[in-house]
């Protein structure tokens, strides 16, 4: 049977296919079919359904179950059956080594990866390898890596008349607090942040919405921006200092200053993001969205690994920061750049977003709004993959900065020129590469 729940600006969500056995198993199932083991006596004539097998004295069948019919309904009465040994629904399996999560997508009927090109092998950076990668070594989705993310908020508790988002119900949050508006608590009053933390770790496999890169993180809410989206110097440099403090090994920054802000007039930004590589954080900052061969502060700063964004035609987003200063790209949606001899590239076509359950409308209200495109968008795919690859293993208990990009730089995918260039950096993060035990480090 389907449940499904209404969030105002969402529609419908498929909460899951449920096949219900005894034990209510959420296994994902053949709609309508059940197999039913027969006991020793029953002619194969008489048995009903498409055979299976037989196996001493007993024989197998798949039925189709009547329209109508529930899934506990049939197994109740197929097992009050005489002769009948066993009634249990077609479960569905899957490779060995690929986790794929159950949730729907948008609409709630399409699937999450109907949705999520960004986290696919082809267009994206390979999430679902990623996964069966850092589950083999019994950290699924980078469990216990501490990410911190300052932004503008994260919806991770619901205060005053500010709510949870649906999709963080499993998601893990730890040291939360506010420079912004100091003794609150570091909810979202923008969307921003919690879109951001939606990519690195929204709650997967529950059944509800989208699902994150690195859904077994442990996330620190840094608020410092407002809820127009600002931030000065002193509260992100005070931000950068408190999670690194408080042992966040990674720091997604998915803020711009203007790109002609210098580092010698943001002294402040610099010296905090060197105690926080001093520290053993690997900071991870949006290059950003001006189009120009210049990546912005604080991405262009030499303690932080700069993002640009690809589209899902592997191309260069039009928006996008490059430059010599570039280190690598992930996917931010949007528009292909006008790029001379790439391929890949079509100039003038409508791009797909990057989506993530956060406000729409409202701080009351949730969904998964169109519209989010960035190199801030970016840097969270390359945040939730350095945390995969921590919880990989494949660098040791305690990798620094450098062994993690790296690892990084290592195994992404080349784009554009051979090696290293202006427009994609390192090339475009590769998760399942990253945590692929079969690369040595």
């Amino acid at each position: 049977m389907s449940v499904s729940l209404t969030l105002r600006g969402l529609g419908p969500v498929l909460l899951g296919s449920l096949a219900l056995a005894t034990s209510a198993s959420a296994a994902p199932h053949v709609p309508g079919e059940v197999i039913v083991g027969y006991a020793a006596g029953a002619t194969s004539a008489s048995l009903p359904g498409a055979h299976v097998a037989s196996v001493t004295g007993t024989s197998s069948r798949v039925l189709r179950l009547p329209r109508g019919e529930s899934m506990a309904t049939a197994l109740r009465r197929l097992r009050r059956q005489p002769g009948v040994l066993y009634a249990q629904p077609n479960y569905v399996a899957h490779a060995a080594g690929v986790f794929i999560p159950d949730d729907p997508g948008r609409g709630g009927a399409t699937g999450w990866e109907a949705v999520q090109w960004n986290f696919l092998q082809q267009d994206g950076v390979d999430a679902p390898d990623a996964w069966g990668n850092v589950a083999a070594v019994g950290r699924p989705g980078a469990k216990g890596v501490k990410i911190a993310v300052l932004d503008s908020g994260i919806a991770y508790r619901t205060w005053s008349r500010f709510r949870r988002s649906p999709d963080f119900d499993h998601t893990h949050f730890i040291h939360g607090t506010d420079f912004v508006d100091p003794g609150t608590p570091p909810v979202d009053r923008n969307g921003h942040g919690t879109h951001v933390a939606g990519t690195i770790a929204e709650s997967t496999n529950n059944a509800v919405g989208l699902t994150g890169l690195a859904y077994g993180a442990s996330i620190m809410p840094v608020r410092v921006l407002d809820s127009q989206g600002y931030g000065n110097v002193a509260t992100i440099a005070r931000g950068i200092r408190y999670a690194a403090r408080r042992g966040a090994q990674i720091i997604n920054l998915s803020l711009v200053f203007p790109s002609d802000v210098r580092g010698g007039e943001i002294p402040d930004i610099l010296h905090a993001l060197r105690y926080a590589r001093q520290h053993g954080a690997l900071v991870v900052g949006a290059a950003g969205n001006d189009g120009e061969q210049t990546v912005a502060y604080p991405a262009r700063a030499s303690d932080v690994l700069s993002v640009g964004a690809t589209t899902d035609d592997l191309c260069l987003a039009d928006y996008s920061n490059g430059g010599a200063r570039l280190d690598v790209v992930a996917p931010g949606g949007g528009g292909d750049s006008d790029l001379t001899g790439e391929p890949n590239c079509q100039p003038g076509k409508t791009g797909r977003d990057i989506y993530q359950m956060t406000f729409s409308g409202s701080a009351r209200n949730f969904g998964l709004p169109a519209g989010y495109q960035g190199t801030s968008m970016a840097a969270p795919h390359v945040s939730g993959t350095a945390a995969l690859v921590i919880a990989s293993g494949i660098l040791g208990h305690h990798p620094t900065p450098a062994a993690i990009v790296q690892r990084l730089e290592r195994t992404a995918r080349d784009l554009g020129p051979p090696g290293k260039d202006q427009w994609y950096g390192g090339g475009l993060v590769d998760a399942g590469a990253a945590t692929n035990p079969a690369i040595a480090p």
